[in-house]
């Protein structure tokens, strides 16, 4: 496989993006929902930023108070007994029957725009920002389906009852209207068809199961892109290969003469993510035709290895022109990248790995 990444790359760093409030630091701006709107290129970051700890020995966590829509920023001492810090992403409990407690970052959703795709400017303020009690905890990685003239964004939404999958409508990426929770706890990567199958919606998810089963993706389908029903397993985990970890949906899914192409990402159980390819049947997505063995995009650079967690390339969203496939991707979860692939390409490599 052919790729072209960005010589700008990485396009958007922590260090562009100056935090929401004065008394926080930005950790990272990535896994960005991808739309074009009025000649721009648009990436939806996933800002996450972090309370400054001005004590060495206390960790903060920012918790979103629904009443009071402010944040709350609650402060734990390294050395209490209570609590596990090995993890610098969260707070954990040291009794097993509690588990996890506080992320020590909020994400939200921010715009970087740009004219030609490779230089962007971020906006001064957040587009999405929690507002309920779904997303005490942030709104993380958002993907962008557009549907005629209007633009639905999904994310997902943190809290202490877990991780939902919400979206909202907008036709400005202004103003907005909030169409609720679609998918329930524990659920992530959620991917809207950009258009009807002989009369049904469908999306990509993936429940984060928590006793049986592995981390897959799952198919749905639904008369009106909030009634989600007939969900069945569409593609698991390999032992022994680079997606024998867990799984996820990638970019919102291609619709291609050979078939609906998704660009999904996977991991090994030492945490190392890829992205691959499968293709979907056009009259039937819930069919799958062909998968690629070996990934399309692997961690290479220094930028996709080294990071706040390094070995990650995470694509979120796509740009299609004729024969080129502009993938906008995370990387080592901190910043964004962008490469270029042939979408011929890629479909041969399907059918070669296939056969």
């Amino acid at each position: 496989m052919n790729i072209y990444r960005y010589e700008e790359n990485p396009l958007i760093t922590p260090a562009d993006v100056a935090p929401h409030r004065p008394d926080f630091e930005v950790l990272g701006a990535f896994n960005a929902g991808v739309a074009e709107y009025q000649g721009e290129t648009l990436l939806l970051l996933r800002v996450a930023e972090k309370p400054i700890s001005e004590d060495p020995n206390i960790v903060k966590a920012p918790v979103f108070n629904v009443e009071t829509q402010q944040l709350d920023i609650l402060e734990f001492r390294l050395d209490d007994p209570t609590y596990d810090f090995e993890d610098p992403r969260m707070i954990r409990t040291r009794d097993k029957m509690e588990g996890f407690a506080y992320l020590t970052s909020l994400s939200y959703i921010r715009i970087a725009r740009s004219k030609d795709g490779h230089n962007f400017t971020v906006d001064e303020k957040p587009f999405l920002y929690p507002f309920n009690e779904y997303q005490t905890f942030g709104i993380e990685d958002a993907r962008v389906t557009q549907i005629g003239d209007v633009y639905y964004v999904n994310f997902s939404a943190v809290s202490e009852m877990g991780v939902a999958d919400a979206m909202i409508s907008t036709k400005d990426f202004v103003s907005y209207e909030y169409e609720g929770n679609i998918f329930a706890p524990e659920n992530k990567d959620v991917l809207i068809f950009p258009e009807k199958v002989n009369g049904k919606y469908y999306a990509l998810h993936r429940p984060s199961l928590k006793s049986i089963g592995n981390l897959d993706i799952w198919i749905a389908s639904s008369p009106d892109l909030h009634s989600w029903g007939d969900h069945r397993h569409l593609l698991g985990i390999r032992d022994g290969y680079w997606d024998s970890g867990r799984i996820g949906g990638g970019a919102v899914p291609i619709k291609t003469e050979k078939g609906w192409l998704e660009l999904y990402h996977g991991a090994t159980k030492e945490h190392r993510y890829c992205m691959g390819a499968v293709l979907l049947d056009l009259n039937d997505p819930m069919k799958v035709l062909a998968r690629t063995e070996t990934p399309i995009l692997e961690p290479e650079a220094d930028y996709e290895k080294n990071g706040f967690f390094g070995d990650v390339v995470f694509g979120c969203g796509t740009i299609v022109e004729g024969d080129v496939v502009k993938m906008y991707y995370g990387v080592a979860d901190t910043s964004m990248a962008c490469c270029e692939m042939s979408l011929a390409e890629i479909l041969q490599q399907l059918e070669d790995e296939s056969r």
